[in-house]
């Protein structure tokens, strides 16, 4: 089979089980460690490494099987009004869903149809034939990938918050708390990679990630701003429990400015409430644009805030109260914010300067365009562009 930028291709089959093993393992570590926790009688760790173990599941039950319902009723992929979706109905979704295997559906769907075009099915596709079997395989991954993505900040980024605040603040340092933080780092960098080049490679008008330096600049934007932000709200959290206040006023801000951005990416109205209630915890990390509009002031104000944020934290504890933390852990974590926050703004400019796609790779006609949006294609149109 002739190699295209639109091709599913093996590695990309292989990469998808690399996720899946990320995913299993973010989840199985966070788990143990809150047996753990409850084995030594630390009730709030437990409850707390739980909750956003559940609100990640939760969530993303509830969008996938969201999707599956808005797929079913699209005329365009289940014509005819047919009653299941990759042989599922409407029961055997929501009871799959309701064990919480939303996710694992997806990626068993998605394995097994890109095992039989990229490692049995022979070349018996026309170039459009081909171009259509393998844009759909990178739909079904980029609507994985936005739950992913979900999961992401719901559960593996507060997670990191969670247990670098128990290590720093407390002592409480074991491996299994390390393997956590590991896995939830890991978690962090995979989704938002796969992601990027997902959503762009499944949406013919725009153009595709390359990858080598681009992909590797951006991954190190994301990485190290998402880090020193990590490790600042970790040091305000030791100089005091308030600080949790603070960040239920920033995630807040964050869902206002989405709600005045007036989102349409749900089909009911309830859920859009919810999705940009999620958009707001995702803000609180990092920045996505919301509405792939220029959002060059909303950035500089962003960042502007998350430098703010990363200069004061270590400073506030140095001088207000360094007994709760040892100096030389102090000045390690700080060393760390300041490069982490140097490193990301430079990535931040040099990717946005050089290194972004800017060319469209064609515009929507009357054949192809928005006459034959499908209800995947309008949710991957309006999810968060990065």
């Amino acid at each position: 089979m002739v190699l295209s930028e639109n091709q599913y291709t093996r590695l990309r089959w292989l990469l998808t089980i690399v996720g899946l093993i990320l995913y299993v393992m973010d989840i199985w570590t966070d788990i143990a460690l809150a047996l753990k926790y409850f084995q030594e009688r630390q009730f709030v760790w437990t409850g707390l490494t739980l909750m956003f173990v559940l609100a990640g599941l939760l969530l993303t039950q509830i969008f996938s099987y969201a999707w599956y319902r808005d797929d079913m009723a699209d005329v365009l992929i289940s014509p005819g009004g047919k009653e299941t979706i990759s042989g599922m109905s409407k029961g055997g979704l929501a009871a799959l869903h309701l064990l919480g295997m939303g996710i694992f559906t997806r990626y068993y769907h998605l394995l097994k149809q890109g095992f039989k075009v990229v490692w049995t099915t022979p070349n018996i596709y026309t170039m459009e034939e081909r171009s259509d079997v393998h844009h759909s395989l990178f739909c079904l991954a980029t609507d994985l990938s936005m739950l992913k993505l979900f999961e992401t900040f719901l559960e593996s980024a507060p997670q990191l918050l969670l247990q670098l605040y128990i290590v720093l603040g407390h002592a409480e340092c074991s491996v299994l708390q390390y393997l956590s933080m590991v896995f939830s780092f890991l978690n962090i960098a995979w989704a938002l990679v796969d992601y990027r080049r997902c959503l762009r490679r499944s949406l013919p008008h725009i153009s595709e990630m390359p990858s080598g330096t681009p992909t590797v600049v951006y991954l190190l934007y994301k990485l190290c701003t998402i880090t020193s932000h990590v490790l600042s709200y970790a040091l305000l959290l030791i100089l005091s429990a308030y600080t949790t206040v603070g960040l239920t006023v920033v995630w807040l801000l964050g869902t206002i400015w989405t709600h005045l951005l007036q989102t349409n990416f749900c089909s009911s109205a309830g859920l859009e409430h919810l999705y940009r209630a999620i958009i707001g915890v995702i803000l609180t990390f990092t920045f996505f644009n919301v509405k792939g509009q220029d959002t060059r002031v909303a950035m500089i104000i962003y960042y502007s805030f998350y430098s703010i944020i990363n200069v004061t934290a270590p400073l506030l504890l140095a001088f207000l109260k360094p007994e709760l933390l040892q100096t030389d852990t102090l000045l390690a974590v700080s060393c760390i914010i300041c490069g982490c926050s140097v490193l990301g703004l430079v990535c931040l400019v040099l990717y946005y300067l050089h290194l972004h796609p800017r060319e469209n790779r064609r515009e929507a006609d009357e054949v192809d365009g928005l006459e034959k949006e499908t209800e995947n294609m309008r949710r991957m149109r309006s999810f968060l562009q990065p």
